[in-house]
């Protein structure tokens, strides 16, 4: 089953305090991004294209690539530098570390010398449907070889593509590929007996199991309390399948009210009136309340993005065995099998069709495509590329990068994501509606309400481009 089967447009990155990328949806039309179906006429001088040089990148030249300086720093794309540097000799690859995209690039745009390569990310990101029409259609290097030899469209991931795409041209290649889950300790499970709870009533019973051993079930801190938001969403599409998943991102009438989300609302509540909650969230600095988890062990689940053990690598507890799970179902009949996925590619990508050596960008994304590169990447960062096949069986020693790779593996197609709440900039106003929700000081139909007067306000704002996703 293709529970994604149209490409989406390429979703704007956020990086906020999470340190997260937050992504817009993976499947559907951007409505106010017409045209800009073909890029411009390349620029740049020309080599001689050969089957070691597929865009014809010019002998001795130099590559201006300019890299969002986030959480995954710029080093990986030095490594790729010295293989474009080794390939060609007497080129280079200058690498330059930017936070605000926009504010340093949008004069070189309107310049006519932008660079050769950009990723554009991070919370001052430039916005691709801006650009669009000064871009490269980069469907040439994914159906390029690889330095090993492959077709580079052979080697990746079911479905990431999609992000980049807008009105059928892959404008952006994102190369980092986010896994969400529930995070656990396998050792803490394995020591207690424990299994990784499958659908909510699961849940309560793990959460009995959890505070009969003096801990709590979750635990959440006041900027991340929308990763249970996150969490709820996955599980109500898994439940109710597209249906639920395009009535939330397209902002219809009543969607907060729909059967399978309501019942993981419900499913939520009763975890929270159990008392399986560590109090305390909404007045608690998230990576300290992450701590409580990594570290104390004092909460024995917590949902998130693969960004996690990076994030608390300095604050995970020795042995601690960080391990992911799918989201758990409603119930055993679910649409969607409780394998699938939420998973969705990030760190976009970018040629600019008036650089100077476009040649030379899009052999930079070739050497990032490559094994190497991105078996750097997923040792040096301990998360996945778009690049399949470049973590081994052991993680390089990381077990939750190892369970990654394996919930990718089993999930196969069956991989979904949506993006209504960062494309909208909802994030702030539901962090208050999240918080009371986890504090146990408001009930499901406060929660639905305050979530479905936020996307009608949204979609009855006629100032607001929308998007139609599909």
């Amino acid at each position: 089953m293709d529970i994604q089967k149209k490409p989406l447009p390429r979703r704007n990155l956020l990086r906020g305090a999470l340190g997260a990328a937050v992504l817009l949806p993976l499947g559907g039309t951007l409505a106010s991004c017409a045209g800009g179906g073909s890029s411009n006429t390349s620029s740049g001088a020309k080599g001689t294209v050969t089957s070691t040089n597929p865009f014809g990148m010019a002998d001795k030249s130099t590559v201006d690539a300019v890299i969002f300086d986030g959480g995954y720093g710029v080093d990986y794309t030095k490594f790729a530098a010295n293989i474009v540097a080794k390939a060609h000799s007497g080129s280079s690859v200058k690498v330059s570390p930017a936070t605000q995209l926009a504010q340093s690039l949008q004069p070189r745009f309107v310049g006519g010398n932008p660079p050769d390569v950009i990723d554009d990310s991070g919370a001052g990101n430039i916005g691709i449907s801006t650009i669009l029409a000064q871009l490269e259609d980069l469907t040439d290097v994914i159906d390029a070889k690889n330095y090993e030899g492959q077709t580079i469209r052979d080697t990746l991931y079911p479905g990431v593509l999609a992000p980049g795409t807008f009105d059928n041209k892959l404008a952006a290649v994102n190369y980092v590929l986010t896994v969400y889950g529930l995070w656990y300790s396998a050792s803490l499970f394995e020591t207690n007996g424990w299994t990784v709870p499958k659908t909510w009533n699961d849940m309560l019973a793990l959460g009995a199991e959890a505070k009969g051993k003096g801990k709590y079930l979750f635990c959440w801190g006041k900027e991340a309390a929308s990763y249970y938001l996150t969490l709820a969403i996955s599980s109500a599409i898994k439940e109710g399948g597209n249906d639920v998943r395009l009535a939330l991102d397209n902002l219809k009438a009543g969607c907060w009210s729909l059967t399978p989300v309501q019942d993981v609302l419900n499913g939520m509540k009763k975890v929270i009136d159990a008392g399986y909650i560590k109090p305390g969230g909404s007045g608690t600095q998230f990576t300290a309340a992450q701590a409580q988890w990594s570290n104390a062990e004092q909460a024995i689940l917590y949902p998130s993005g693969s960004w996690i053990e990076n994030e608390m690598k300095t604050q995970t507890k020795a042995g601690f065995t960080m391990t992911g799970a799918p989201e758990p179902t409603v119930s055993a009949s679910s649409t969607f099998p409780y394998t699938s996925l939420h998973s969705a590619a990030a760190e976009a990508y970018i040629v600019p069709s008036q650089g100077k050596n476009v040649a030379g960008g899009k052999e930079f994304l070739r050497a990032m495509l490559s094994h190497d590169a991105a078996a750097n990447f997923a040792k040096s960062i301990l998360s996945s590329t778009i690049v399949k096949g470049t973590v081994p069986a052991d993680g390089f020693g990381s077990t939750a990068l190892v369970s990654q790779t394996k919930l990718l593996s089993d999930a196969g197609s069956n991989v979904y994501t949506w993006g209504f709440d960062a494309y909208y900039g909802m994030n702030t106003d539901m962090l208050v509606l999240w918080n009371t929700f986890l504090a146990g000081k408001s009930d499901v139909a406060t929660l639905t309400s305050g979530m479905q007067g936020l996307s009608d306000k949204i979609r009855n704002d006629s100032s607001i481009k929308k998007i139609t996703v599909t």
